[in-house]
C-alpha cells in the first residue's frame, strides 16, 4: 500500500466530478443541488456503518469511496457558486485538527494529561464560538438518530461534569405513566416511553456502551433470525 499517488488520484477524482457537472456532462449530475443530495449523505454514512460492522474490508473500501463522493459532489456545487472549493474543505479540517490537538502539534506548550484531553477539546471548541455559549446542546444535528443524539448530549454533560443533573431533570418531567389494560396489554404514554429511553441511554453512557449501536446490532440479529426462518 502506497500513498505516493494520493494527490494525483484525488485531483483525478475532482476532475471527474467537474466533467460530470460540465454543460456536456451527465444530466442527472448537472441537475443536482446541495439540498437534493443531502439525503444521500445520511444513506451512504449508514451503509458505511453497516460495512464496518460486517467486518468486510472490501465493502468498507467501496462505501468509503461512496461517502467521499458526497463530499466531492457538495464541494463542487459550492465551488460553482463561488463560495468555497474542496481545497478549502481540506484546509479547514486540517487547521481544525491541529488547533484542537495542541498536545500533539504544539510540543512547546505544557503537556496535557490524558484524562484531561476531553476538557481541553471542549475548551478549544468553546473558544472557537463567537457567541461564547456552552456547547452542551450546540451543533446536535436534527437528523441524528434519537438514541445517538441523546447519548451525545449525555456524553457532553459527563465531560463537563454535569451528569449528576440528569436524574433531577428527568424527575422534573411528567411522571412516567405505566398502566395495564384489562386485556393485559401495557398502556404506555409517549412521555413515559421517551423518558424511559433517555434513562436507558444515560445508563448506557455510564457503562461505556453505545445505545444506538447496541440496538442496531440486536435488531440486525432479529432480522437474521427472521430471514432464516
Amino acid at each position: 500500500m502506497t500513498h505516493n499517488n494520493t494527490p494525483q488520484k484525488l485531483e483525478s477524482l475532482l476532475q471527474i466530478m467537474r466533467a460530470l457537472r460540465a454543460p456536456n456532462g451527465c444530466p442527472w449530475d448537472i441537475e443536482q443541488t446541495s439540498d437534493s443530495l443531502a439525503p444521500y449523505i445520511l444513506e451512504e454514512a449508514c451503509e458505511l456503518i453497516d460495512a464496518i460492522e460486517g467486518e468486510n474490508p472490501e465493502i468498507v473500501l467501496d462505501e468509503l469511496g461512496d461517502l467521499l463522493l458526497q463530499v466531492v459532489f457538495q464541494a463542487q456545487i459550492y465551488e460553482e457558486q463561488g463560495l468555497f472549493n474542496f481545497d478549502d474543505v481540506a484546509a479547514g479540517i486540517g487547521d481544525k485538527l491541529i488547533r484542537r490537538h495542541p498536545h500533539v502539534f504544539d510540543r512547546e506548550g505544557t503537556s496535557t494529561p490524558e484524562d484531561e484531553l476531553d476538557q481541553q477539546w471542549d475548551r478549544i471548541k468553546n473558544a472557537e464560538k463567537t457567541n461564547n455559549k456552552s456547547c452542551l446542546a450546540d451543533h446536535l444535528p436534527s437528523n441524528l438518530p434519537a438514541l445517538q443524539k441523546a447519548q451525545k448530549l449525555v456524553n457532553r454533560m459527563t465531560r463537563n461534569k454535569r451528569a449528576e443533573e440528569l436524574p433531577k431533570m428527568l424527575k422534573s418531567l411528567v411522571k412516567p405513566d405505566y398502566a395495564e389494560s384489562e386485556q393485559g396489554n401495557l398502556q404506555l404514554s409517549e412521555e413515559a416511553l421517551g423518558q424511559t429511553l433517555f434513562e436507558l441511554v444515560r445508563l448506557a453512557q455510564s457503562a461505556g456502551l453505545d445505545a444506538e449501536s447496541a440496538l442496531r446490532k440486536t435488531t440486525k440479529k432479529i432480522i437474521n433470525q427472521i430471514d432464516n426462518n
